[in-house]
C-alpha cells in the first residue's frame, strides 16, 4: 500500500469518526433542549406507574411483550436490537391532534413485581392530507410503515415516535430500549422490522 493510500484511509477513519462523535453530540443536545420538555412529561405520566388507572382511561393492553433481534431487512423499519415492550394503546387518541403530554400509548415492562412504565409513544396514521412527517421534541417522527402485525392490522400505515422514560443505551428516542427484558413476560412476541410504505419521509 502506497503512504498516500494509507494517510487517505486513515483520514477516511479519522472523518467518520468525526460524524459518529458529532451525532452522538448533537442527539445528546437535542435532548437536553427538550428537558424541561421531557420531565413535566414524566411528571403527566406518573399516574400511569399503576397500569389500572392506564386502563381506565382506555390504554388497552395488547398483551403481548414485543422485542427484536435487530436484523436488518430492507426495505424495511431499522430497529436496534431490544425491546418495545408491552403496549397499552388508547385507540380514540389514535388520529387526534398530537399532544406532547398525552402520548398514545404507554409501553409497559413485565416484571416480578408487576408492570413498570418504562416508555410512551405517538402514533400518527399517514392520510392522503400528510405534506411531512411529523415531530415533537425536536424528534422527526420514523416511518411511514405498515401496522405492527399481528398485533396491529398491516393496513394501519403510520408515522411514530418513541421516548423512554428511564436509560437507554440507544437513546431517549429510540425505538426499542435493550434495557428493557421480555424474558417474564407470559407473551414474549419476536418481531421482525415493520415494512416500510411510500409517502413524506
Amino acid at each position: 500500500m502506497t503512504r498516500t493510500a494509507s494517510l487517505g484511509r486513515c483520514g477516511v477513519l479519522v472523518l467518520t469518526g468525526f460524524v459518529g462523535a458529532w451525532l452522538g453530540v448533537a442527539t445528546a443536545r437535542a435532548e437536553e433542549a427538550n428537558k424541561a420538555d421531557i420531565d413535566a412529561l414524566k411528571k403527566s405520566l406518573a399516574k400511569y406507574e399503576d397500569y389500572t388507572a392506564a386502563v381506565r382511561d382506555l390504554y388497552l393492553s395488547t398483551v403481548g411483550c414485543v422485542y427484536y433481534s435487530g436484523e436488518k431487512i430492507a426495505g424495511a423499519m431499522d430497529y436496534p436490537k431490544g425491546a418495545m415492550g408491552i403496549h397499552f394503546v388508547n385507540v380514540p387518541s389514535v388520529g387526534q391532534k398530537l399532544d406532547p403530554m398525552r402520548p398514545n400509548v404507554l409501553i409497559y415492562e413485565p416484571t416480578k413485581k408487576g408492570l413498570r412504565l418504562v416508555g410512551v409513544e405517538w402514533l400518527v396514521p399517514l392520510t392522503p392530507d400528510t405534506k411531512e412527517p411529523p415531530k415533537l421534541f425536536g424528534q422527526t417522527f420514523m416511518g411511514p410503515m405498515e401496522g405492527h402485525y399481528p398485533l396491529i392490522p398491516k393496513e394501519f400505515v403510520h408515522y411514530d415516535l418513541h421516548a423512554w422514560l428511564g436509560d437507554n443505551p440507544n437513546g431517549m428516542f429510540s425505538p426499542t430500549n435493550p434495557n428493557v427484558e421480555c424474558s417474564t413476560a407470559e407473551f414474549p412476541m419476536l418481531e421482525k422490522p415493520t415494512k416500510m410504505m411510500p409517502g413524506p419521509m
